[in-house]
């Protein structure tokens, strides 16, 4: 499976922004979708999973009612919409799968798209 994300951009604090992960090959119902985010100098961070069977959704704290990560099977794309953006959001975006099932640890992801990055600037 091959991911490619894109949507990345400028975007005003406050503002909003949906970056799109499409998946070129089949994903499984036992299969977990999941955006990460790295910002320069800093470690990956885990932000949303999604389970593709049943599309439960899982966050963490510090995107929690801000992001809301979806997939559409019909178009084999992960979504993640991301609202009232801070400059702290900056950073470079990435979807990735993981095969064997929930995982906040980016070393359970075996597939990664190539990143695209969202700036949160005035």
């Amino acid at each position: 499976v091959q991911l490619q994300a894109s949507g990345g951009g400028l975007v005003q604090p406050g503002g909003s922004l949906r970056v799109s992960c499409v998946a070129s090959g089949r994903l499984y119902s036992s299969h977990v979708m999941g955006w990460f985010r790295q910002a320069p100098g800093r470690e990956r961070e885990w932000l949303a999973a999604i389970r593709w069977g049943t599309g439960g959704t899982y966050y963490a704290d510090a995107v929690k009612g801000r992001f809301t990560i979806s997939r559409s099977s019909a178009k084999n794309t992960v979504y993640l919409q991301m609202n009232s953006l801070e400059s702290e959001d900056t950073a470079t975006y990435y979807c990735a799968r993981s095969p064997r099932g929930l995982s906040n640890n980016p070393l359970e992801y075996d597939n990664w798209g190539q990143g695209t990055q969202v700036t949160v600037s005035s």
